[in-house]
């Protein structure tokens, strides 16, 4: 193969990576931006506040991750889990007696006359619907976070790509036009054919 059909092939191939990393690159833009704003309108209008520093809410140990958010309105996913994990959890802990949704559901349907425990479970149902839907908030919002990387990173590939290309076309425009990628091979084959 004539090294300059080559050049020409690889330096093709190279602006097609380029445009489709760039592609890529706005699409995963979009992406980030579009789910960035999602969870922070929709945290946002729910307006769930974090307890204030000092506030007897967020004293006892097991609280001790809410202080970094203390006073502060939810709006990313990064606080929806700490108010989700550190928070509603651990009042579900002591709401349910250290037992799930599941475990209070079954002995409420053991009990059907006990009304305190049914309040007990619709409470804690609750509870883990709300911490389910934060933490939802939380998963997306870490979805927005690798689209971020990822769009960086297909930007850097395809200005990567386009240099090469380039790089591409100056060489093949310096190669002469009967250069063989592999000289020997091409020798061998002049004259296994003569």
């Amino acid at each position: 193969m004539r090294r300059r059909t080559f050049d020409v092939l690889a330096t093709a191939a190279g602006l097609v990576i380029a445009a489709v990393l760039l592609v890529a690159g706005v699409l995963l833009g979009w992406g980030h931006s579009f789910i960035t704003s999602e969870v922070h309108t929709q945290l946002a209008a729910q307006e769930i506040f974090f307890p204030a520093n000092g506030s007897p809410a967020i004293k006892a140990p097991e609280f001790a991750a809410m202080h970094q958010y203390a006073g502060q309105q939810m709006t990313t996913g990064a606080q929806a889990e700490v108010y989700a994990d550190h928070f509603i959890a651990n009042h579900l802990k002591a709401i349910g007696g250290g037992k799930t949704y599941a475990q209070l559901s079954a002995e409420s349907l053991a009990q059907p006359k006990n009304a305190a425990l049914e309040a007990q479970v619709q409470t804690v149902f609750r509870g883990e619907t709300l911490r389910g839907l934060l933490l939802n908030a939380y998963a997306f919002g870490k979805i927005a976070t690798i689209m971020g990387i990822a769009e960086i990173g297909a930007f850097a590939g395809a200005a990567l790509m386009l240099i090469l290309s380039g790089l591409g076309f100056a060489h093949e425009r310096r190669t002469a036009p009967q250069a063989e990628i592999f000289p020997k091979l091409a020798a061998k084959d002049v004259v296994s054919t003569s």
